[in-house]
């Protein structure tokens, strides 16, 4: 699928499929969940723009490189916002929004309830993360929060995603970058995605 990228290293599948597995306890849950963040936020920012700096060692002056422009993290509440750490230990200087936004459980369709985000958006580079992208409907409403509010530059973030997912959203979001590290085989009829992980939240939360 056009702009969908799968990252299919090694370490990332070995730990997506422990996190997959009904047996896994809530605390090795997190745990997997935010080491698998971290490791792709590693894969996605191999393009990221750096500019150079000079740099002290204790024997000389060389030339070093930095980020060239801030970034944000934006976790779709609830279940994105325990990615953050995974994010942070590699970017920890990076600035956090937060959008709340949930799937009705009868129409599928997003509904916002929450959403408070550094100002400058525009200079910014986003990242929008969430474990899941299921219908799509709640991952396109965020991202377009986040567009509306005047990010230009904006990536997606998730571990697990549905054709129909991935399909709603590019329809919404057609230049927006989807990274993942499975796209998996369908949705069900009540919107979970087949054979996916069963439910994020629920699963980190005990819920």
């Amino acid at each position: 699928m056009d702009n969908v990228n799968v990252v299919r290293h090694p370490l990332i599948q070995a730990k997506l499929s422990k996190l997959r597995d009904r047996d896994t306890g809530r605390f090795q849950f997190r745990l997997i969940l935010e080491e698998l963040t971290a490791l792709m936020v590693y894969e996605i920012t191999r393009d990221f723009p750096v500019q150079r700096i000079s740099v002290r060692t204790p024997l000389e002056t060389m030339e070093g490189v930095e980020l060239a422009r801030p970034v944000v993290l934006v976790p779709i509440l609830r279940a994105g916002i325990v990615m953050l750490d995974g994010v942070l230990s590699l970017i920890p200087n990076a600035k956090v929004g937060h959008v709340g936004v949930f799937r009705d459980a009868e129409s599928l369709q997003p509904v916002e309830y929450f959403v408070k985000l550094p100002p400058d958006l525009g200079e910014a580079l986003v990242i929008v993360v969430d474990p899941m992208l299921a219908t799509g409907g709640t991952a396109a409403h965020a991202v377009s929060m986040v567009r509306q509010r005047g990010a230009s530059d904006v990536r997606f973030l998730c571990l697990v995603a549905a054709p129909e997912g991935v399909r709603a959203f590019r329809r919404v979001h057609p230049e927006v970058p989807i990274h993942t590290a499975a796209l998996d085989r369908q949705l069900d009829e009540h919107g979970y995605i087949l054979p996916g992980l069963g439910d994020a939240g629920d699963r980190l939360f005990g819920t």
